[in-house]
């Protein structure tokens, strides 16, 4: 084992390692719920989500940790299965099954350009500033979709209104959200997947827990093979081409899936990796000069791309690199047993379906808010003062959750960004890269007038 993962040279036990996986382990295990109570709103089954979820955390994470050898964790990403509810099915009409086609693509697509080099170019083009920016307004989109699925906030008036506090939901979103904020102020290990359950408990005497609807292990594995494979049905992917007046639209949609796929990961990477020492500067190097997969960075890459692609099959939206294995890596996880460690720990998890499916908005929502909260620290990276720099990462940021969809967030960060430059006749440093993106967010925005 020492040899394999090398833990001597990355100055590392299996005792650390251990209790680095238990520790990204306990601060992600959220998604096992939020994830089917999110997708399930598209019309997929509940069960058949809750194991896509586990299946594909646990292929994404033993892929990244026994290919890559580094500490990160992946399953399906907050934000991009946001994206593919009420942006995708809900607000473009596409069907779930549709959708996972989608899904399906893009991976295809993130391996494709990891293998080619252009996933590292994108790395390289795209500025801080506008990283960052990205960063923090999917976790303003994610607090505001927790603040939504709970009725914290109403439309009745036509305006967004604080609800009246007269619904037990409601006290028990507040009690959760409280009890979150401690644990996490206070740093407990596992303090967002406490928060569920405690918040859970809570819940049945208030009569908003109940029983009444739980899948049992033995009924999500009978509902799988209502998700798995179904994009190579007459209702994936033959339906994705029928229509070809459709055809702009899906090829932008699989565009926003794979870029929104994309900063995800290159922001956990740079975030937590370059800084932590898990990527080195020779690593760096070695990634930009040679051919192949001979860096960390270029493994890492591909387990990410390739879990995406996976994930569908199964039967859920965008498998991503999860932030919150930055926890681990504070652990002192620095190596792909910390991952081999969360992949046992998801599997496990399959057998508490029952108790997870128990799990109502009101305790999940909290961790969607406390999880957003953690995110915007990447505003702390963006020079405010500077309103060259501020303008790109507000529109970002703001569009994000004004529009309901990361991928209009990002085409206003660029198009602002690619403005400014042009302002102070500046428009030679912007990439090619970051020009053909922001033409095609423009020519989205001008098929959309006419879909």
């Amino acid at each position: 084992m020492n040899d394999f993962f090398k833990l001597r040279e990355n100055g590392t036990t299996v005792l650390t390692e251990v209790a680095a996986g238990l520790t990204t382990f306990f601060t992600m295990a959220y998604i096992i719920a939020i994830n089917p109570a999110i997708l399930s709103q598209a019309g997929m089954e509940w069960g058949a989500v809750f194991l896509a979820t586990i299946i594909a955390a646990i292929i994404g994470t033993l892929v990244m940790g026994l290919v890559a050898n580094v500490p990160y964790a992946q399953a399906p990403g907050m934000g991009l299965n946001a994206f593919f509810v009420y942006t995708v099915c809900f607000g473009l009409g596409f069907t779930w099954q549709q959708a996972l086609s989608m899904v399906f693509i893009c991976g295809i697509l993130n391996i494709l350009i990891t293998v080619t080099k252009l996933r590292k170019y994108i790395i390289k083009c795209i500025p801080r500033s506008l990283q960052h920016a990205i960063g923090g307004g999917i976790g303003l989109f994610i607090s505001y979709i927790g603040l939504l699925n709970v009725g914290f906030i109403k439309f009745d008036s036509g305006v967004p209104a604080l609800a009246t506090f007269n619904d037990p939901q409601l006290w028990l979103f507040l009690i959760g959200l409280a009890l979150t904020i401690v644990l996490l102020v206070r740093k407990v290990p596992g303090a967002i997947l406490i928060g569920i359950v405690i918040a859970t408990v809570v819940g049945i005497p208030m009569g908003v827990t109940t029983m009444a609807d739980t899948v049992s292990f033995r009924e999500a594995c009978a509902a799988l093979p209502t998700t798995v494979g179904v994009i190579f049905t007459p209702a994936g992917l033959p339906s994705l081409f029928a229509d070809m007046t459709k055809l702009p639209m899906v090829l932008i949609t699989i565009l926003a899936f794979s870029v929104s796929d994309t900063f995800d990961t290159i922001g956990a990477f740079i975030g937590t990796g370059i800084q932590s020492g898990i990527f080195s500067e020779e690593d760096e190097k070695t990634m930009e000069n040679s051919s192949g997969f001979k860096s960390k960075m270029d493994k890492a890459l591909f387990a990410d791309a390739a879990a995406t692609s996976i994930g569908a099959l199964f039967g859920t939206s965008n498998t991503t690199t999860y932030v919150e294995s930055a926890a681990g890596i504070a652990a002192g996880g620095r190596t792909g047993l910390t991952s081999v460690v969360v992949a046992v720990c998801f599997a496990l998890s399959a057998f508490l379906a029952t108790f997870v499916s128990a799990i109502p908005y009101a305790a999940t929502a909290p961790a969607l808010v406390s999880v957003g909260v953690m995110m915007t620290s990447a505003f702390k990276e963006i020079n405010w003062e500077d309103f060259e720099e501020a303008v790109p990462a507000f529109f970002a940021s703001l569009f994000m959750t004004l529009c309901y969809s990361i991928s209009d967030g990002i085409a206003f960060g660029f198009i602002t960004y690619c403005l400014v430059k042009i302002c102070k006749k500046e428009a030679g440093e912007v990439h090619p890269i970051l020009w053909a993106a922001t033409f095609l967010f423009i020519l989205n925005f001008v098929l959309l007038t006419f879909i």
